[in-house]
């Protein structure tokens, strides 16, 4: 335990502290009935504790690694130790008195908590672009993993930034003023039918989606890197660490269009389970070009893989 400390203290402190947030957000659920927009009370603090704790650990992970620029990596993940204990103790306070964190300005003590939050925000958002160029430099035993390590980060620091989209207030907000300026979801009201646990609106757009997709390819693309490793040694199809990397880039195009997609759709007013034809088309095209694509590294891979067998038979 003590040598996961080290990676970087702060950060995994936090971890640790989203661990206790977790359980006492689960106690909430179970505990208090009280909802805020149509959803429990502290399923919002809930899903951040989560979040933060994937976050603060992949980075401690991440800065322990680096080859150079380590030291302003670390001092950058210092500050997004503490914008992230910031916003989840704004959160987890509006949750204990039964509002909303983001985006409330209803009176001074609501909107000087939101300002808090805005402001650290942005600290959170410039310590993690410090710390992602510096992945740039990371190199990991295989290109595939190092590929996915940097196309990950790249693609999550895009995902946090789209959550810039939600802050400005809306024309229904500007036109009647009731303590709200900014918005999660594109045409109607926040609130309202959503997908169970996830809360992502079922009924409008919701810029949600993009954010958490985009921010979790700094998991996804580099566990699908170490989802293959492993793979590569049972199957000699992905064995050559040249297959793996293609097929990491193919995972990268594939996530950064789906990324896309949901943010346009989103930007549409659509629901994520209710896309009109061309959105539906779109996303088709990319799941069947990336299986397609997959499929055509793969054969190269075991074709590859077989000529040695039938140069060795022929010898023989």
């Amino acid at each position: 335990m003590k040598s996961v400390f080290a990676w970087h203290h702060p950060l995994m402190t936090v971890a640790a502290l989203m661990v206790v947030s977790t359980i006492v957000c689960v106690v909430g659920l179970l505990v208090d009935q009280r909802q805020v927009l149509g959803v429990d009370t502290w399923l919002k603090p809930l899903k951040f504790s989560l979040s933060i704790l994937l976050y603060s650990v992949t980075w401690a992970w991440l800065i322990a690694h680096l080859p150079r620029f380590r030291r302003l990596a670390h001092s950058a993940g210092t500050v997004i130790a503490v914008s992230l204990i910031v916003e989840q103790v704004a959160i987890v306070g509006a949750a204990a008195v039964g509002t909303t964190s983001h985006f409330n300005v209803s009176n001074g003590v609501s909107a000087a908590v939101w300002g808090i939050m805005a402001v650290s925000i942005t600290v959170l958002y410039v310590g993690t672009f410090l710390t992602t160029i510096a992945v740039f430099f990371l190199r990991l035993p295989t290109a595939s993993t190092t590929l996915a390590v940097r196309a990950g980060a790249a693609i999550a620091i895009v995902g946090m930034g789209l959550a810039y989209l939600m802050t400005g207030p809306t024309a229904a907000q500007l036109h009647d003023f009731q303590g709200i300026a900014g918005a999660h979801t594109v045409g109607l009201a926040d609130g309202g039918p959503g997908l169970p646990l996830l809360g992502w609106s079922t009924v409008g757009g919701d810029l949600r989606i993009p954010h958490f997709v985009g921010m979790h390819a700094l998991q996804l693309l580099p566990l699908f890197a170490i989802a293959l490793g492993w793979l590569g040694r049972r199957w000699r199809a992905v064995a050559d660490d040249r297959v793996r990397l293609r097929l990491v880039v193919v995972a990268t195009v594939v996530y950064a269009a789906v990324v896309t997609l949901v943010t346009f759709q989103a930007l549409a007013g659509q629901s994520i389970v209710h896309p009109d034809g061309v959105f539906l088309a779109a996303g088709w095209a990319i799941l069947v070009g990336g299986v397609l694509a997959a499929a055509v590294v793969l054969a190269l891979g075991m074709r590859a893989a077989a000529r040695p067998t039938l140069h060795a038979g022929a010898t023989a």
